[in-house]
């Protein structure tokens, strides 16, 4: 059992296909695992046990008749709860949503279980999906399955979580400042955010419209980097329903040879109002572009003046988002009385989150900023995106810290709210970035890196994610003793 807890999704197709293990039986490990450790870490906040278990012998059926299989067909996944899933909860955290099921499925889920994939619950996310760390009032608190008293990260956590514990071979995240890459990090697995609009957000709750629909994304959490091209393109293309999709022709990993490709380091962004990394976590990113110049990579450093304005440019430019307002989402319809609040917080009374409150302020004041100072950010974020591009031309990559610190105790990020600027930055600049899990440092705690490429060019991170996957081993199973 505990062997195809450690396989990759490709991997479990093939035994499948080759009838080396029925799909039962891989369904009916995973949930035995995620039975075994998600009372500790509560990162599946909803099952679907008893009707994938059906969906498996219907699989299995399907294998016997000899009929034509998906490329997913009979492997178990994880949903994140913002995505739409038929049957199941759609909350995205908030409390007034405690009670909505999904009709239907959200594209790109639907994509996948068309590919055969067997859903085995939804994964636990903040509320409205908006900060680094995961808990809300309708679910709860998420933990890192490393160690329970740190964050598994946001907004994606519950998904990085239960796949770093072993629960699934891969799940979908989506990601408008980190929200895919720094939930991988903390929980040691992969995760890739696409080039913007390559995967449709069609029934995905909140929604993003006009240029900001470019900057969420949705994408892959993985055990193996090997599986992260293919689950993009089962997700990737318009759907003729989200205007934000864009058609892109993904080029093939294999073959890309990294002798005498460029590979830039990046190691601290010297942004405003964040610190910079710790020197456990540039070392990292050294190390990673070292194994690929031991690939035969040229290995630079790269830098901007501009990285100085990040937090100010990723606000400027997510403040265009023109549709339902953050506040109105928060507060069903109306913004909620944030002073009132804040004061029913303090008597333990609010059904809010501190953090969405506060985002929830931010967000009136930033509406409230002078219009040219605003797009002045803007600007700047257009130049510092054509300066990547111009760094990347050719098939470069960069390498970069994904946060400046490993998995931090919970409730840490309140005190530091904006480390997450590391992965923020690139949402903007819509390139596509690959979370890469580099094994385990002070306290068995996951070290990684991001690697991020040209627009378009996902097959480049990605290649590099997989040979790093090979030299430094990628993730690995938490061993049970973690869980207690």
């Amino acid at each position: 059992m505990e062997a195809l807890l450690k396989l990759g999704a490709l991997e479990l197709a093939r035994n499948i296909s080759r009838k080396k293990v029925s799909p039962l039986e891989v369904v009916d490990a995973h949930i035995a695992r995620i039975e075994d450790t998600n009372p500790m870490i509560n990162a599946m906040v909803v099952d679907r046990f008893e009707e994938a278990r059906s969906e498996a012998v219907e699989a299995g059926e399907a294998i016997a008749r000899g009929d034509a299989l998906g490329p997913l067909h009979g492997v178990p996944c994880s949903i994140k709860e913002t995505f739409a899933l038929s049957g199941m909860p759609h909350t995205g955290g908030c409390w007034h949503r405690r009670d909505k099921l999904s009709p239907e499925d959200a594209t790109a889920v639907g994509r996948l279980r068309e590919a055969g994939a067997i859903a085995l619950g939804v994964t636990n996310v903040p509320e409205l999906a908006m900060w680094s760390e995961t808990y809300n009032s309708v679910y709860g608190r998420t933990s890192n399955p490393w160690d329970q008293s740190r964050t598994a990260g946001g907004s994606s956590g519950g998904e990085a979580a239960i796949i770093g514990a072993g629960g699934a071979p891969f799940g979908i995240g989506s990601d408008i400042g980190g929200s895919i890459r720094m939930p991988a990090y903390f929980c040691g697995v992969f995760g890739h955010k696409p080039t913007g609009g390559a995967v449709p957000l069609t029934g995905h709750y909140p929604r993003a419209t006009g240029d900001v629909g470019r900057y969420c994304v949705a994408g892959p959490l993985t055990r193996k980097a090997k599986d992260l091209m293919p689950l993009l393109r089962i997700m990737a293309g318009p759907d003729g329903k989200d205007p934000a999709t864009i058609d892109l022709a993904f080029e093939e990993v294999k073959g890309v040879d990294f002798k005498k490709r460029r590979v830039l380091t990046l190691l601290d962004l010297n942004a405003k109002l964040s610190v910079g990394p710790t020197s456990e976590v540039r070392n990292t990113v050294e190390r990673a572009a070292m194994a690929l110049e031991g690939k035969g990579a040229k290995v630079e450093t790269f830098s901007s003046p501009l990285f100085r304005e990040a937090v100010s440019i990723w606000a400027a430019m997510i403040a265009q988002d023109e549709g339902t307002s953050f506040g109105e989402m928060l507060g069903d319809g109306k913004s909620p009385s944030y002073l009132l609040e804040f004061m029913l917080m303090g008597l333990g009374l609010s059904k809010h989150t501190l953090p969405a409150l506060i985002f929830g302020c931010l967000e009136k004041v930033f509406k409230g900023f002078d219009v040219k100072r605003m797009q002045r950010f803007i600007e700047l974020g257009h130049r510092l995106r054509a300066d990547l591009e111009d760094a990347l031309a050719g098939g470069a990559i960069l390498i970069a810290p994904t946060h400046p610190r490993l998995a931090p105790k919970h409730k840490a990020p309140l005190l530091r709210p904006l480390d997450f600027i590391y992965t923020a930055i690139f949402n903007v600049l819509e390139v596509p970035v690959t979370a890469v899990p580099m094994g385990l440092g002070a306290g068995c705690l996951p070290m990684g890196v991001q690697i991020a490429a040209g627009h378009g060019q996902d097959h480049l991170s990605i290649a590099a994610a997989m040979t790093l996957d090979q030299v430094v081993g990628g993730w690995s199973l938490p061993h049970r003793s973690l869980f207690g």
